[in-house]
């Protein structure tokens, strides 16, 4: 397979630093040549326009569109066929569902073959697949391929009439280096989360549960990582169970911050749940970095999170809004030291046979190699399957 040079990646916005599946690709994956933002809507390379955004040129543009006819979005168009023009990609990555509509005209005009790679909300949001939906439409008859993280994401692409020969099922990676070996076994009874508080992480049903192991273990403490528009409620939840002895609320943290909680944590937690608005996840990159670790994971059968957590020996899953399921998980953890060393250790063993940084870049270049040298994506579509040992019947019947 003759092997890419020349990558252009598109992404809506400068990523979150809990996005770091973003930053791998931009900085990792062989080839790139340019990583294309949205500054409001012109896109941008390194904070400069692709198109003039001076009063004079921004009239003429204006006048042209009136005259011709053409919508605002040929201002983003425009700009990536100047980016497309100058950096001269093979092919074109798509951060989001919602970025490969926006980059679509410009690939098929400058006929680059396009890769779209979902991530999470933009396969599962009601009001992103109210808006998209029929957008998505033609994107998934003119892309390349499909990047989804887990087989529950590849699922709902289809519901979404993505032809499944498309869809290439890649989950995310984790840097071993950064995220190394602990040993839950010699901490103390202390769990731990990461991860934005948000609906679809329900970091209130995970203080619902641990207001049940509390009880029954009183030296038990909860630390939680992050940030977001449900931290009213889980200070108030805090205060009002009485717990503030045993949770804390760190906020917003660093990578280092959170590899050295990891590395004095019995296990990790998320109840991850789809939120009424339809956003769910997509593959939770701290439940592999906690795995990573050595952590076991208590979490539930939420999207991609079964596909990286084998029950019973790399985590514990329960049902989603199940919090007393979760809560006797936790507790199994809790009074068990030597349960959560050999989970744990199972865990960082299969996410170095299968979920590093360096697999998920490898398979990505692999499907952007195949679009970029207008190959079949279906054998890298089966190599992809058949490393991951996906066997079960559903399967099968992707490849």
């Amino acid at each position: 397979m003759t092997q890419i040079t020349r990558i252009a990646i598109a992404q809506r916005g400068v990523p979150r630093v809990s996005e770091t599946f973003l930053l791998a690709h931009a900085e990792q994956l062989p080839g790139v040549t340019t990583v294309v933002h949205h500054v409001g809507r012109a896109p941008a390379e390194n904070g400069k326009p692709w198109i003039s955004q001076a009063v004079g040129p921004r009239a003429w543009r204006k006048l042209g569109r009136m005259f011709t006819g053409r919508p605002w979005s040929w201002e983003v168009t425009s700009g990536l066929l100047n980016a497309f023009r100058h950096r001269r990609p093979d092919v074109v990555l798509a951060e989001y569902g919602i970025n490969g509509v926006a980059v679509l005209e410009a690939c098929r005009i400058a006929k680059l073959p396009l890769v779209v790679h979902f991530h999470g909300y933009d396969a599962s949001a009601h009001k992103v697949i109210e808006k998209y939906g029929a957008e998505y439409t033609r994107m998934f008859s003119e892309a390349a391929a499909i990047v989804a993280v887990s087989q529950a994401m590849r699922r709902a692409l289809i519901d979404l009439g993505c032809p499944d020969e498309k869809i290439v099922v890649s989950p995310c990676g984790v840097d071993c280096e950064q995220f190394r070996q602990a040993d839950p076994g010699d901490a103390g009874e202390i769990f731990l989360s990461v991860g934005r508080l948000v609906d679809k992480k329900s970091p209130h049903l995970l203080l619902l549960s641990f207001s049940q192991v509390l009880r029954a273990r009183p030296q038990a403490k909860l630390r939680v990582v992050g940030d977001g528009p449900l931290r009213g409620v889980c200070d108030d939840l805090v205060v009002g169970l009485r717990m503030a002895h045993a949770v804390e609320l760190l906020g917003a943290q660093s990578h280092e911050v959170v590899v050295r909680e990891m590395a004095t944590a019995r296990a990790f937690v998320q109840h991850s749940v789809t939120a009424a608005s339809g956003d769910s996840e997509g593959m939770p990159v701290a439940v592999l970095e906690a795995n990573a670790c050595g952590l076991p994971v208590v979490a539930t059968r939420h999207a991609g999170i079964p596909d990286v957590v084998i029950e019973g020996e790399t985590g514990l899953l329960v049902d989603e809004r199940d919090t007393e399921g979760m809560a006797r998980e936790m507790l199994r953890l809790a009074s068990d030291p030597q349960l959560a060393r050999t989970i744990g250790g199972q865990a960082r063993r299969r996410v170095i046979d299968r979920y590093t940084m360096r697999h998920s870049i490898e398979r990505l270049s692999r499907v952007l190699s195949a679009a970029a040298n207008h190959e079949p994506i279906h054998p890298v579509k089966w190599a992809i399957d058949t490393e991951l040992a996906v066997t079960t019947a559903e399967s099968r019947e992707a490849v």
